[in-house]
């Protein structure tokens, strides 16, 4: 598996598998069949529900830890949170079933982040998370996030795809050390992905779906991806992009379709971020 280096100088793999929206009886069977087929890099996070069934796809796999690459995320935290998000760091690596993570993010950039980054600084001095960052942070909250802490975000997972390509976000991330990393990478099939003619076109020129187009449109820019499915097939086919390459023009064609907004929600708007801050995880 090809990997990137974090900012700390730990190795990630480009490619994983991710878990959201997998509901908890499905998911010990789908990590069991993306860890047989060769996913060595997991996501999750508290907010999925289902990080007991991963850590137990994880024990039963027998796959020596130190060969897997764990990522959970931190939901928002009442107050006081430096010491909420300990013990909610802790309730995560009871679930998973280990005694770290290698990557532990902060969900969403609200609520007091900077208590909650300021308890992660020290889960990673204690080697409890080998890295740490953020998820869905904008290019000014992480830049001061960074200006005014002693640790800077290894990772910034936010919405990366066709439609939503992120590119100044990245050049941005790229200038500070921070690596980019997609949520969300076929756009959940909206605005016709996996009809794009234009994607199809370029897979049929390489042999590919229009899935391991995308998939090798991102790693090709450096974007580590964590596509979803239950599909043990689709699975494989995730895994097999690294046997071509997409040309420049191919690169070229592809960013003409930036429609340079999400396809899913604004985290600026303001009724999202009432609701996003609301919500707590029982």
């Amino acid at each position: 598996m090809h990997t990137v280096t974090l900012n700390n100088g730990i190795e990630m793999p480009i490619l994983g598998f991710g878990v959201y929206q997998v509901g908890p009886e499905e998911t010990e069977a789908a990590v069991t069949a993306a860890l047989a087929a060769g996913y060595r890099s997991l996501d999750t996070a508290a907010a999925y529900g289902n990080e007991e069934a991963v850590g137990a796809a994880i024990a039963a796999s027998g796959i020596p830890r130190d060969e897997l690459f764990i990522t959970t995320k931190l939901w928002v935290q009442d107050a006081p949170a430096e010491q909420n998000t300990a013990r909610a760091f802790d309730d995560s690596l009871r679930k998973l079933g280990l005694d770290h993570v290698d990557l532990y993010l902060i969900h969403q950039p609200f609520g007091d982040y900077y208590g909650q980054w300021r308890a992660m600084e020290q889960i990673n001095r204690d080697g409890r998370a080998r890295a740490i960052g953020v998820s869905n942070f904008p290019a000014d909250r992480i830049i001061d996030l960074i200006l005014n802490n002693e640790i800077a975000p290894a990772v910034n997972q936010i919405e990366t795809n066709p439609f939503h390509q992120r590119a100044e976000d990245q050049r941005i991330l790229a200038a500070e050390g921070v690596q980019i990393e997609s949520w969300g990478p076929f756009a959940e099939g909206k605005n016709g992905l996996f009809t794009n003619e234009l994607l199809a076109g370029i897979g049929r020129t390489h042999g590919k779906s229009v899935a391991q187009v995308v998939l090798r449109w991102m790693i090709q820019r450096q974007v580590v991806v964590i596509p979803k499915t239950v599909s043990p097939e689709r699975m494989a086919q995730n895994l097999d992009v690294f046997d071509f390459e997409l040309s420049d023009d191919d690169m070229a064609q592809i960013a003409t379709l930036d429609e340079g907004g999400s396809q899913f929600f604004d985290h600026r708007d303001p009724e999202m971020v009432r609701w996003l801050s609301a919500r707590r995880l029982g």
